[in-house]
């Protein structure tokens, strides 16, 4: 067995690693500390690593070492969803800094990748906390150099021990946090990480490999040319539009998300895949030629090819007529065409399910404003606030940082508030910072709908973007906020029993309380966040909650705390049935 690694066989451990995290991620999602139905770790580290696995597929063989590189880096920068999924792609990013330079990879080479990777996820993080996954890649990295430095000189030997270690430094993460110690289980991140490197393993041992699920998640230029098996019965956007860019000047991460984003504004179904070279652009467009202008700024073009796709419908209407006429039936009937068209083309547009960007507006503002939200009743808040772009998305789908590039570059403003209103979005919002050079991004740090909401309102259109910004963070330190949900299984957190099928009240540090009555579970979670100095309470029931029941829980706590405004909102959020702030 060879003693190094080189392009085509780490593209194969990567894609392999990806599966294998692919096929844990509900596994990973269970291990959420908190017991309750949105569990997402295992779902944001696949997206992630799923962004950057279909640009590896799409890129085909031979492929060198500096390009895969630069798929992995960008592709999962990208695809970045939630804190596990921003860490994960630093550590991606950070060991591939040393793959680029390489043509293969040795002991000594990938024990310097495993140090650029830990480096680069340290930094990403504000406040690194030991016992999560940071921990464990920090300890395999450890063992890395240990081994390095200790002389090991067989490969295999090298990742089983890595591997090994990283099992161990996982298995200790409950005590290093206690919360996942009352829980029972192991940090989640650690375990989606210990699955990439495992399969990835599995693909250094020369083990039989499925990539199905890999490659069904995004098709390349040449695949998606077929137009023959498109449905375009309903088509929104009319010529298929294909070419190659030669480059002719620089084109890094930020030119190509600019590009994408241009691209989302007149089209989709766009799949994109760069190199150091060539740019391959595929769009489904109403005009072809501002795809084609936008591109000549990068180079001179090649290999172009425009399909009238409702031109090919209409043909296609006319022969399944002909047929039917003749009493032709050979299972090739339009039905069976959509299918197809949901995996031909539909991937590209699916890719960002959390977005909604709009076409970029015609008047250039001073000021914009980006907030994350779900429910329809949140989002007619957000929207009646003043806000410009609703990103959907929350516990159950974190937007992912192309979400944010995309909707900030479609938003024609020179500055722009960004409201993440999900501690495990803030991440994915401030990578999205660095990546928009034209406009000045502000990222308020908001965790929760009604921090999002207060710092909004307390928006002052006469005062300067920094002056919005202290008053923003300011304000949103005075917002308590209590969601109620129910149980998935049993557990024990923050000294109280949970037993599966509980309604819980779960406050910004914790579980405030537990029980099987709806309405005395509201209750108590108010009691733990109201004190002498509240004076506003804000109740925003969810799509589950009928108004009558909503407005009796209102009537209760307006009796209970009458020196308090009581608000009611609906919210139409999925999941919580109650999301309550009081200030």
């Amino acid at each position: 067995m060879s003693n190094t690694i080189n392009s085509a066989l780490l593209k194969k451990m990567f894609l392999a690693g990806a599966k294998n995290l692919e096929a844990k991620k509900e596994w990973i999602n269970e291990l959420n500390v908190f017991p309750v139905p949105d569990g997402d770790t295992g779902t944001n580290m696949t997206m992630t690593i799923m962004s950057a696995a279909k640009e590896v597929v799409n890129l085909g063989d031979p492929v060198d070492m500096l390009t895969l590189a630069k798929v992995i880096s960008s592709g999962s920068l990208r695809g970045a969803r939630g804190n596990s999924g921003v860490i994960l792609s630093q550590l991606l990013r950070g060991f591939t800094k040393v793959m680029k330079e390489n043509d293969e990879l040795d002991i000594t080479l990938l024990a310097e990748a495993c140090e650029k990777a830990v480096e680069s996820a340290y930094k990403a993080v504000m406040k690194p906390k030991e016992g999560t996954i940071l921990t464990v890649a920090k300890g395999m990295c450890d063992k890395a150099v240990s081994l390095k430095e200790s002389g090991c000189d067989d490969l295999q030997v090298f990742l089983e021990e890595i591997i090994r270690q990283g099992d161990i430094v996982l298995e200790m993460t409950p005590d290093m946090l206690p919360v996942l110690k009352q829980a029972g289980v192991v940090d989640s991140g650690g375990q989606g990480l210990m699955q990439v490197v495992k399969g990835a393993y599995d693909a250094f041992m020369g083990k039989e490999i499925d990539y199905d699920i890999v490659q069904s998640t995004g098709n390349g230029p040449s695949d998606v040319n077929a137009n023959n098996d498109i449905d375009t019965a309903n088509i929104k956007f009319g010529y298929c539009t294909e070419f190659i860019i030669m480059l002719e000047k620089q084109f890094n991460v930020k030119h190509e998300m600019d590009f994408k984003a241009f691209l989302e504004s007149i089209g989709d179904s766009i799949v994109l895949v760069a190199d150091d070279e060539i740019v391959k652009v595929h769009v489904h467009t109403n005009d072809p030629g501002m795809a084609i202008q936008r591109a000549l700024k990068y180079g001179a073009l090649s290999n172009m090819k425009i399909d009238n796709m409702r031109l090919e419908h209409q043909e296609k209407i006319f022969k399944a007529s002909e047929k039917a006429a003749a009493g032709v039936n050979d299972g090739t009937g339009l039905a069976e065409d959509v299918d197809v068209t949901i995996e031909a083309c539909g991937d590209a547009k699916q890719e960002s399910k959390g977005a909604q960007p709009v076409a970029p507006s015609a008047e250039k503002k001073e000021v914009g404003f980006i907030a994350v939200s779900v429910g329809e009743g949140m989002d007619e808040i957000f929207t009646s606030l003043g806000v410009d772009i609703i990103i959907s998305g929350g516990q159950t789908m974190n937007p992912s940082t192309e979400d944010f590039v995309n909707a900030a570059n479609n938003l024609n403003a020179e500055n722009i508030f960004v409201f993440p209103n999900n501690k495990n979005i803030v991440m994915a919002a401030n990578q999205a910072k660095f990546l928009v050079e034209d406009k000045n991004i502000v990222v308020i740090p908001t965790k929760t709908v009604p921090q999002g909401i207060t710092a909004i309102i307390n928006y002052v259109p006469d005062m300067s973007v920094e002056e919005n910004e202290n008053i923003m963070n300011t304000e949103i330190l005075n917002v308590k906020t209590g969601e109620v949900t129910y149980a998935v299984r049993d557990t024990q957190i923050d000294d109280k029993v949970i037993t599966q099928g509980d309604y819980m009240g779960i406050g910004d540090k914790g579980i405030l309380s537990v029980g099987r009555d709806m309405d005395e579970v509201v209750v108590n979670m108010v009691d733990e966040m109201v004190d002498d100095d509240s004076e506003l309470i804000s109740i925003y029931f969810g799509a589950d909650v009928a108004e009558d029941k909503a407005n009796e829980i209102c009537d209760l706590i307006t009796e209970k705390y009458s020196d308090c405004d009581v608000e009611l909102q609906f919210g139409g959020q999925p999941i919580y049935y109650y999301i309550i702030s009081v200030e």
